[in-house]
């Protein structure tokens, strides 16, 4: 990470990451296939934490429920790695192809936590969505305890889960039958 922020991600060889690390580059090959992962180390590990959460959520609850359960258990692996998270975000942030990967990663997670619903009996579509938004919901709160360290990861979890569901509750405009 002090690479990628002294000389940036693109001009940051695997070469030096090792070196920095105390490895050789063979080595740095075994833990990660790029350089990019080492930004995203930890994202399998999350992927399967939150299945099995989703699987142990107590039964009766709504799809959403179902994920602010699973993602309050969850959200010790960020608190965990706070100090790397926040410099983490800005070189994802100042480099396209990161971003890229991180639509990527994002993706992989929202279709693993869909199948996780869809295996608790929730409907197809209702999987899918409630999965998209639920991670919507989720990275909010993440990135607001980030700017906001005062209040703890889960207060912010809560808060983005109500918002989400008095948006929900929010009646549009003009008329609703189109």
């Amino acid at each position: 990470m002090e690479l990628y922020r002294e000389r940036g991600f693109d001009r940051t060889t695997t070469a030096e990451i090792a070196a920095r690390a105390g490895v050789n580059e063979r080595t740095f090959f075994r833990h990660f296939p790029d350089k990019r992962e080492v930004l995203f180390d930890g994202e399998s590990h999350l992927r399967a934490s939150l299945t099995q959460a989703v699987a142990e959520a107590p039964d009766g609850l709504q799809p959403l429920d179902l994920l602010l359960f699973a993602f309050r258990k969850v959200e010790h692996i960020l608190e965990d790695n706070r100090p790397f998270a926040e410099p983490r975000l800005r070189v994802i942030a100042a480099t396209p192809a990161l971003r890229e990967r991180d639509l990527a990663k994002t993706a992989a997670i929202t279709e693993t936590v869909a199948e996780a619903l869809r295996q608790r009996g929730v409907a197809d579509r209702q999987a899918g969505l409630a999965a998209h938004v639920g991670w919507a919901a989720f990275h909010h709160a993440a990135q607001a305890w980030i700017d906001d360290p005062a209040q703890s990861l889960d207060a912010h979890l809560l808060r983005a889960f109500d918002d989400l569901r008095a948006l929900c509750l929010t009646t549009p405009a003009g008329d609703r039958s189109r």
